[in-house]
C-alpha cells in the first residue's frame, strides 16, 4: 500500500508501564482494587496508511508488526490467528467498508517484559483507528476497550491497570470501586521530584519474555474459589496508597519501601512469582543501595524489575554495570517518565 501515495497517514503513541504498586488488585476477582503505577517511554508506536479500496465496499487491511518481522493480509471476515491481539482490536472497531489501510506497529520494549507492552499496542492502535470512525472515544474509553479486547474477544484473564497507565500517562492512581469500573487521578507533583524520580529508576530486563500462566492459573484458583480468603490481596492495596502519598511528599525512602512491601505481598501469593533472576536483582539492589525494588506485573518467570537506586548516581551506575555483568542476558533499558498517555495526530502523506 505505501507504494501508492496514501491519502491519510495517522499516527498513535502510548506509553508502557512500569512499578505497578497493587497489582493483582485490578482484576475480577479482586472485586476492587488499588494502584499506583508510572507510565514511562519508550512508548508503543501506532501508525496507519490509508486510502480508498480497491474494491468498493471491501476493506483491505495489511498488519505489519514490525517486531516480529511479519506483515501480511489480514483475511476478512477476520480470524484470530496470527497476532489474535493485533486482530481482535481491529475486529471490535466499527471501521468503514469502503478503506484500505496499513497498520504499522511497534516498540522499543522488549514483548513480554511485564511492562504493560501489549496494552500500550492496544491502546495505540485503537486510539490510531478511533480517527476513522464517527466522533471520539476519551483516552479512558480507550483504555475499557483495550481491556475488553483481551477478556470478551480472547477470552484472557486481564486486570485494568495496563489499559489506563496507557491512555493517560503519567503517574496513576486507580481507584477500582468495582470490577471493573475505576477512577483515575494523576499524581501531579513538582518538577524536583518528578525529575528525581526519573534520576533513581532503573529498569531491568530479566532476558527473556514473562511466562508463569500456570503459576498464575494457581494464584487465580485459591481466590476464585467460593468464601475464599482474599486478605493477601490487602498489603498490595496498602502499598499503592503508601507509594501515592510518598511521591506527593517527595518521600523517596517511603516510596522504596512500599516497593519492598508489595514485593513481598506478591511473594506471599505464590513464591514463584519473585523468581530466581528477580531475586538476584534484588540482592544486588540491595548492595548497591537501592531504596526499592518492584518485580513488574503479576510477577514469575521472565519479565522485568523496576529498582528505586539510592541518592549517589555513582551507586546507580555501579548497579547498572553490576546488573549486566551478572547475567549477560539482563538488560537494563532505558526510561523516562511520560508526561502524556494516548497521543493521536495526522501528519501530512508524502507526496
Amino acid at each position: 500500500m505505501k507504494e501508492n501515495t496514501p491519502h491519510r497517514v495517522i499516527n498513535a503513541t502510548a506509553p508502557i508501564r512500569i512499578c505497578d504498586l497493587g497489582g493483582w488488585t485490578d482484576t475480577w476477582f479482586a472485586e476492587r482494587g488499588a494502584v499506583l503505577n508510572i507510565g514511562v517511554y519508550p512508548y508503543a508506536e501506532v501508525q496507519l496508511f490509508v486510502k480508498r479500496s480497491g474494491t468498493p465496499g471491501v476493506r483491505e487491511i495489511i498488519l505489519n508488526a514490525e517486531n516480529f518481522g511479519d506483515r501480511y493480509a489480514v483475511p476478512l471476515p477476520i480470524e484470530y490467528e496470527k497476532h489474535p491481539l493485533l486482530e481482535a482490536c481491529l475486529d471490535i472497531m466499527d471501521l468503514p467498508d469502503d478503506l484500505a489501510l496499513e497498520a504499522n506497529l511497534y516498540s522499543a520494549a522488549p514483548p513480554g517484559g511485564s511492562t504493560g507492552t501489549s496494552a500500550a499496542i492496544s491502546v495505540a492502535l485503537l486510539g490510531a483507528l478511533d480517527l476513522l470512525t464517527p466522533g471520539r472515544m476519551t483516552p479512558h474509553e480507550v483504555a475499557a476497550m483495550a481491556q475488553r479486547v483481551e477478556t470478551d474477544k480472547l477470552g484472557l484473564q486481564c486486570g485494568i491497570q495496563d489499559q489506563l497507565c496507557s491512555a493517560y500517562g503519567g503517574v496513576c492512581f486507580i481507584d477500582m470501586h468495582a470490577y471493573p469500573n475505576a477512577s483515575v487521578s494523576q499524581i501531579t507533583v513538582p518538577n524536583n521530584i518528578w525529575w528525581e524520580l526519573e534520576r533513581r529508576l532503573v529498569l531491568v530486563y530479566l532476558g527473556r519474555s514473562h511466562a508463569s500462566s500456570e503459576v498464575h492459573g494457581k494464584v487465580i484458583a485459591n481466590f476464585e474459589r467460593e468464601s475464599a480468603d482474599k486478605s493477601a490481596l490487602a498489603p498490595l492495596r496498602r502499598a499503592a496508597h503508601k507509594g501515592k502519598n510518598a511521591l506527593y511528599t517527595g518521600d523517596f525512602q517511603t516510596f522504596g519501601n512500599a516497593m519492598i512491601e508489595n514485593t513481598d505481598a506478591q511473594r506471599a501469593l505464590h513464591p514463584a512469582l519473585v523468581s530466581s533472576e528477580a531475586e538476584a536483582i534484588i540482592d544486588l539492589a540491595r548492595t548497591h543501595g537501592a531504596g526499592g525494588w518492584k518485580v513488574n506485573g503479576a510477577g514469575g518467570e521472565g519479565g522485568s524489575v523496576t529498582v528505586l537506586c539510592g541518592p549517589e548516581n555513582e551507586q546507580k551506575r555501579a548497579f547498572v554495570n553490576a546488573a549486566t555483568e551478572l547475567n549477560p542476558a539482563f538488560q537494563v533499558l532505558p526510561i523516562y517518565l511520560s508526561r502524556f498517555g494516548l497521543r493521536q495526530w495526522e501528519s501530512t502523506p508524502a507526496s
